[in-house]
């Protein structure tokens, strides 16, 4: 974890410095490039993880009919389930695989921005520090509203529903937007950034569909 919060902390000083080559050191805007350029990255793990949870939910019905038809007998159903993703090309581990491989990433990024070493000025529109919590509280707001549009989208292509579908969709939100209250405005507006692009790929993923 601590080469991937370095390797943050490396490319966020290159962004930053070429940023200053050009006349615009700004480390706010240095934290957004880093972030489009992090999303860019992720994005065939993020296409395919979508994908997958698109495709377990279009399944839903067919699953809820095998699932009332052999209640009573677990073996039955779990070879007509089988039977159902072979013939639908469903893989019900398939989303669960990106999301495994960029949980680490994400932690790394976390604690890279988090603990990061500014060397030159950190103010960035209404902040007049980025190292420092947002006093205005805007962008943990903003933290807890792109969150849970996302979460929204998210729940609407997701099989998962009750209480943890509730719980994930408004509950998460709300965490999020309480910790950002503390977390350094960089941290927060990395992550209120990514939420925006999470956001525009979920509707372009849609609309594709």
């Amino acid at each position: 974890m601590d080469f991937l919060s370095n390797l943050v902390q490396q490319a966020l000083t290159i962004i930053y410095n070429t940023l200053s080559g050009v006349g615009f050191a700004n480390y706010g805007v240095a934290i957004i490039v880093l972030t489009v350029i992090i999303k860019i990255a992720l994005h065939p793990l993020t296409v395919k993880q979508m994908t997958s949870m698109k495709k377990m939910n279009d399944i839903q019905p067919k699953m809820k009919e095998l699932q009332e038809k052999y209640k009573n007998d677990k073996d039955r159903l779990n070879f007509e389930l089988a039977n159902l993703y072979k013939k639908e090309g469903v893989n019900p581990l398939s989303g669960c695989l990106p999301l495994l491989i960029q949980m680490p990433i994400m932690i790394g990024i976390f604690y890279g921005i988090r603990d990061f070493q500014y060397t030159g000025p950190t103010n960035f529109l209404w902040l007049e520090s980025i190292a420092n919590p947002d006093p205005t509280y805007i962008l943990p707001i903003l933290s807890a509203l792109t969150t849970l549009i996302s979460s929204k989208q998210m729940s609407s292509s997701s099989p998962m529903g009750g209480a943890n579908g509730f719980l994930m969709t408004y509950g998460m939100p709300i965490f999020i937007g309480y910790i950002s209250i503390d977390f350094p405005a960089g941290l927060v507006l990395y992550w209120v950034v990514m939420n925006i692009m999470q956001i525009a790929q979920q509707a372009l993923i849609s609309k594709s569909k």
